[in-house]
């Protein structure tokens, strides 16, 4: 078989998708992510959220009036080694032009970052959410759909109810750009919970008894789900590296302690 050759339409949605993610200057974290120390507290099928500083992310936050505007789920060693000796990608995403893909944990290494945790997964359920996400490897973004990018240049202001919807539109398949939604739809596989609605029972508003009263909780369907939605959600966890491994704050060093210890030792060398 060979490839469609490319069309006008196509070139327009690579240009507009690179557009999308181009870096603002002036972006600096306030605390950067050590490759290492998150690689210890990262377990497979946590998300990891990241601040981003491209052109997209900008609209992403406004949109969602979150500091977050990127997801990844991180897989563990369920990818292989680069044969060429370069860093294991532990990380699956879904890039705006460019698709479902792994990544390392470096490409993160100066960005705000944050991990959220489902919890309670059993071994099968996690397997099953990573294995989900692996399965998608390569799937490649549909630059044809222009028109649903072109909204990303146009941070308008509008009504808060409007927001997620704005994120939603059209096909549905670019808000997968901020991956949020294929992560969701991961863990709607395994009827986990992320912000569900909450409905009374048909008929029981005014019951007495628990049974009565109980809920329904209903997922709502994964391409609404924003990367702010993990963070929010009361069933994961936030998880921090810097707590998870004996933090003692007697042992940070202040730099107005560095200048006091250092004044009896100017004035001990003068004397």
């Amino acid at each position: 078989m060979t490839e469609a050759a490319d069309t006008l339409l196509d070139r327009l949605g690579r240009w507009l998708a690179g557009r999308l993610q181009e870096e603002s200057s002036g972006y600096e974290p306030y605390t950067p992510s050590d490759p290492q120390t998150l690689r210890r507290a990262l377990e497979p099928g946590d998300i990891l959220l990241i601040e981003g500083n491209q052109r997209i992310s900008a609209t992403i936050k406004y949109l969602t009036q979150s500091t977050w505007s990127h997801s990844a789920l991180y897989v563990g060693d369920a990818l292989a080694e680069p044969q060429d000796g370069s860093e294991r990608p532990r990380l699956i995403e879904v890039n705006l032009g460019e698709g479902c893909v792994a990544v390392p944990l470096s490409k993160y290494r100066t960005y705000n970052t944050r991990i959220c945790r489902a919890r309670g997964l059993t071994p099968e359920d996690r397997d099953h959410v990573v294995g989900f996400m692996v399965a998608r490897l390569g799937l490649k973004y549909d630059t044809k759909n222009i028109f649903d990018m072109l909204r990303y240049f146009l941070p308008v202001p509008m009504p808060v109810r409007w927001r997620r919807r704005a994120l939603a539109f059209g096909s549905g398949d670019p808000t997968r750009a901020i991956c949020s939604s294929m992560i969701a739809e991961a863990y709607e596989g395994i009827r986990y919970p992320i912000l569900p609605e909450i409905t009374r029972a048909p008929g029981r508003a005014s019951a007495q008894s628990t049974y009565m009263r109980r809920e329904i909780l209903h997922i709502r369907h994964h391409s609404l789900y924003t990367p702010r939605d993990f963070d929010l959600s009361p069933y994961f966890q936030i998880v921090k590296p810097t707590l998870e491994y004996g933090f003692d704050y007697k042992t940070v060093t202040w730099a107005e302690q560095e200048k006091l210890d250092a004044v009896p030792e100017a004035e001990s060398r003068t004397a």
